[in-house]
């Protein structure tokens, strides 16, 4: 790899070199190096789609995968299709994230679209942590619109943390889950956008089974004149508890849109819904600027505490 791919697998899954245990690394459209373990085995598809599937053993525990992808090639435009098997009683950390280097031009774009179907077995617990990162001239576009399916067996967790703090022009970001009884799926979503940049957030959680728990909390910043759309869809079918968060800073020109829908189908379900679009506060502001700190650089430590 070349210096703007080491770049690339750093920033999107803090990759100094070769990572532990298992892997796949794909490099503009090709396998960059795979590695499978005892307990985790990773195969290409065989259906004629680009991507991979991975199989975790049952009772598979401590244990972590990296799966980043690297687009380095200015153009370079593809469609991934990856799948998880997951276990029952495995409990294990996986990385992902999409890193984008586009040198191509005014009318050139990269663009990487990506499928990703979780399926948990009973009682599994998953950490899925995903960064997306854009970088380049400043002439081409850089565009991810990744898509995540989540099904959860009895018993099963899912936390998603998602990232997008640099460099991504477009993106379209589409989040689907179903859960089974007793079941858990968190999601924590950080946001960065400006100049003219857009993104679009897409959540739908059906909550099927009895005692189930989701809690969805996204946090961005939207600056320059860049528009992000918040939409979270979650459906109470069974005794559960649910709630989504949506919480955004507006700067400059920007915009920025929270449509919650909150549907209880059972006399036990209980959804909530909270969302804050605002300012950054002047005292806050002042505070800073009192010890020291210019008017923008008080403004960047404040976004980067709110990120954090």
């Amino acid at each position: 790899m070349d210096a703007i791919e080491k770049d690339l697998l750093m920033q999107i899954a803090d990759l100094h070199g070769v990572p532990e245990g298992a892997y796949n690394i794909r490099a503009n459209g090709q396998s960059a190096g795979r590695k499978s373990t005892e307990n985790i085995e990773i195969v290409p598809k065989t259906d004629g789609k680009q991507g991979i599937d991975i199989y975790i053993k049952p009772n598979t525990k401590n244990e972590s995968m990296h799966i980043p992808v690297i687009i380095s090639k200015a153009g370079w435009q593809e469609m991934v299709y990856n799948d998880f098997h997951i276990g029952e009683n495995a409990d294990v950390v996986i990385v992902a994230g999409c890193g984008i280097h586009n040198c191509g031009g005014v009318d050139m774009t990269s663009r990487h679209d990506g499928v990703h179907t979780f399926y948990v077995g009973k009682n599994a617990k998953v950490k899925y942590v995903e960064k997306h990162y854009g970088d380049g001239d400043g002439n081409g576009e850089n565009v991810m619109n990744p898509t995540t399916v989540v099904h959860l067996e009895e018993g099963a967790s899912l936390t998603m943390e998602t990232t997008q703090i640099k460099g991504i022009d477009s993106t379209n970001r589409v989040t689907k889950a179903d859960m089974a009884a007793g079941s858990e799926f968190i999601v924590k979503e950080k946001l960065y956008t400006h100049g003219k940049q857009t993104a679009d957030t897409d959540f739908v959680v059906d909550i099927n089974g009895e005692g189930c728990r989701t809690d969805i909390m996204s946090r961005s910043v939207a600056a320059g004149q860049s528009r992000q759309n918040f939409v979270s869809t979650m459906n109470g079918n069974a005794p559960c508890k649910g709630h989504t968060e949506c919480d955004a800073i507006i700067m400059d020109d920007a915009s920025v849109t929270a449509a919650p829908c909150l549907s209880a189908n059972h006399i036990d379900a209980e959804l909530i819904h909270e969302a804050a679009i605002g300012k950054i506060a002047g005292e806050q502001l002042i505070k800073l600027m009192t010890l020291g700190l210019s008017e923008k650089e008080a403004e960047e430590q404040i976004i980067k505490g709110f990120l954090h």
